[in-house]
C-alpha cells in the first residue's frame, strides 16, 4: 500500500510538472495546434530520461529516478519537466546523446505541418521522447525513428514502451535514411547536418518536407524531386549533437593545404562581434563548422576549422592567421555583407539542393550572396 501511495504521488507530481512546462511554452507563443498541445501534455518526459547528467565544473553530475536518495529523486523529476536540453548519454567526457529543450521540439513540431495519414521518419532517435509525441500526434504506425547506435535504440524501445507508444525504432545509418518504410511525407532530424543527405530526397514524397538542425539553424526543405529541394531558415536558432555514420562527414582536406605559416597583421573588425549568435550564423555558412574560444583577459577571439586553419584576433586589431584559409578575412568579408544587407534574420537564408550540388545564400537562391556547401 506504502508503495502505491508513492507511485500515486509521484504521478501527480509528473502530471503537474508537465502541465507547467506546457503552460510555459503555450505562454510562450508555441503549441497553437490543439492536436500537439495534447501530445506535449500526455506523453510523460520524466520516462524517456530515467537518468540525465546535469553539467558542473570538471564534468557531469548524474540524475536518476532509482536513486536512493528521495530528495535527489525529487531533484531529477523537477529537472526532466525543466524547458532545456537534457544530457542523457557522454563517452569519454563527449556528449553523445541528448533530449532536446521542450519548447524547440514544439516549434519544430509545429514547422512540420503535419495531419493525420502522413508519414514522418525521424533521424536520431535520442531517448525516443520525439519519436513518443508524433506517434501520439499520428499514430504508431505512421513513425519511423532511426539511430546509428544501438544502445540508443534499445533504450529508445524501453523507454517508448513504457509510455504506451510503439513507432518503428530502426538501427541503421540515419544518413542513409530508411529505404524499408519510405516513402516519407516528412523527414524530421534532430542532429546537425553538414549536408542535405541526397537519399533523403529520394526517400520524401515529392511536396514532402525535411526538416534538420544546420550550421546553427533549422533549415526546411521542400522536396520538388529525387535529387531537388529547396527551402529557408526558421527564424529560431538550434544546437544539436552532429549526424553520425558513413554519409555525414565532409570529405577530409586535400594533401598539401595544411601547416600554412601563419601570418600577423591588423584589422578593423572587433572581435566581438562574434558573440552575435545571428553573426556567427553568417559566418558559418560562409566557412563551414567553428569552434569559437574566448580569451577572457584581452576579449580576444580564436577561430579553428576541421581543414586546419587558425586565426586570432585581438581587441587591439591584432590577427594571425594560419592553415589552408584566413578564417579572419573571411570573418572581416562576412561582417562587411552582413552590415551591409542590415543584419539579417535567419529566415533570410536558405538552402538550396539541385543536381548534386548545395549551396546556402542570402534572400536569393540564385542572387550574388551565395556559399557552396562542401559535399559529404
Amino acid at each position: 500500500m506504502e508503495d502505491a501511495d508513492r507511485e500515486d504521488r509521484h504521478a501527480e507530481a509528473a502530471d503537474a510538472l508537465r502541465r507547467l512546462l506546457v503552460g510555459r511554452i503555450v505562454a510562450a507563443g508555441a503549441l497553437p495546434d490543439p492536436a500537439w498541445r495534447a501530445a506535449f501534455e500526455r506523453v510523460p518526459r520524466h520516462l524517456f530520461v530515467p537518468e540525465y547528467f546535469s553539467p558542473r565544473p570538471g564534468g557531469y553530475e548524474r540524475l536518476a529516478g532509482d536513486d536512493p536518495d528521495p530528495q535527489e529523486r525529487a531533484r531529477w523529476l523537477t529537472g526532466a519537466y525543466e524547458d532545456v536540453p537534457l544530457v542523457t548519454r557522454v563517452q569519454d567526457g563527449r556528449l553523445i546523446s541528448s533530449s532536446s529543450q521542450p519548447s524547440l521540439m514544439a516549434s519544430m513540431a509545429g514547422a512540420l505541418r503535419v495531419s493525420e495519414g502522413l508519414t514522418v521518419l525521424e533521424i536520431g532517435a535520442g531517448t525516443g521522447y520525439n519519436a513518443a509525441l508524433l506517434a501520439h500526434r499520428l499514430g504508431d504506425d505512421a513513425v519511423t525513428t532511426v539511430d546509428l547506435d544501438p544502445v540508443i535504440t534499445e533504450a529508445a524501445r524501453a523507454h517508448l514502451a513504457a509510455a504506451g507508444a510503439a513507432p518503428a525504432v530502426v538501427t541503421g545509418d540515419g544518413a542513409l535514411g530508411h529505404r524499408g518504410r519510405a516513402p516519407y511525407d516528412r523527414i524530421v532530424a534532430t542532429c546537425e547536418l553538414p549536408s542535405v543527405p541526397v537519399g533523403w530526397l529520394r526517400q520524401c514524397r515529392p511536396g514532402g518536407l525535411i526538416l534538420a538542425p544546420f550550421a546553427s539553424g533549422l533549415i526546411l526543405l521542400t522536396v520538388t524531386g529525387p535529387d531537388r529541394a529547396e527551402g529557408r531558415f526558421l527564424r529560431t536558432a538550434a544546437y544539436f549533437v552532429p549526424l553520425r555514420g558513413t554519409a555525414a562527414a565532409h570529405r577530409p582536406p586535400e594533401e598539401g593545404t595544411e601547416g600554412a605559416p601563419g601570418v600577423v597583421r591588423r584589422s578593423g573588425t572587433p572581435p566581438r562581434i562574434l558573440e552575435d549568435g545571428l553573426f556567427r550564423f553568417l559566418l558559418t555558412l560562409q566557412a563551414g563548422p567553428l569552434e569559437i574560444g574566448w580569451d577572457s583577459g584581452d576579449r580576444g577571439v580564436a577561430l579553428t576549422a576541421p581543414d586546419g586553419s587558425s586565426a586570432r584576433a585581438d581587441r587591439n586589431g591584432t590577427v594571425l592567421a594560419a592553415g589552408p584559409r584566413d578564417l579572419w578575412a573571411i570573418a572581416e568579408g562576412a561582417y562587411e555583407l552582413w552590415q551591409r544587407t542590415s543584419r539579417p534574420a535567419r529566415d533570410r537564408y536558405g538552402l538550396s539542393v539541385r543536381d548534386g550540388r548545395q549551396w546556402t545564400w542570402l534572400d536569393d537562391p540564385d542572387g550574388p550572396h551565395t556559399w557552396a556547401v562542401p559535399p559529404a
